[in-house]
């Protein structure tokens, strides 16, 4: 197998194994892919803009409040205004909201563990084990 194809055939698998995670979050039924992605932008960023947001998700500013206020409505979110600028709202995760988060990870974490011990025999654990840090290299 050449580069291009290794490169392909591990963006699909990755891809793949990323839509499977998602599908076994217990909250996926409730939210949106999309108002999942907003939280975890909160997340991994504490503090946003609505327009960050947006950005970050790929919407359009409309869209994304929309999300927002579904998303305030169940007290997973707050809006706080600038001290300097009372035009611009801060958007924050709620701890209600942090709980959400930890919840969805663990989610994850259980249907990945599950997966590995029913799908894995012990070498190919080991195998994956081996392989994670030169995908970790990928990322630097």
């Amino acid at each position: 197998m050449d580069i291009l194809e290794l490169s392909s055939s591990l963006q699909r698998t990755i891809t793949t194994l990323h839509k499977e995670l998602r599908k076994h979050i217990s909250l996926v039924s409730i939210y949106s892919m999309t108002e999942l992605e907003t939280i975890a932008h909160l997340s991994h960023n504490h503090v946003l803009l609505p327009s960050q947001l947006a950005t970050l998700t790929r919407v359009k500013t409309q869209s994304m409040s929309q999300i927002l206020h579904k998303l305030e409505n169940d007290q997973l979110i707050q809006r706080k205004p600038c001290s300097k600028d009372k035009r611009k709202i801060y958007i924050s995760l709620t701890d209600y909201g942090t709980q959400m988060v930890v919840k969805m990870k663990k989610d994850k974490s259980e249907w990945l563990k599950r997966t590995i011990e029913m799908q894995l025999n012990k070498e190919e654990v080991l195998l994956l084990e081996h392989v994670l840090p030169v995908l970790h290299k990928l990322l630097d």
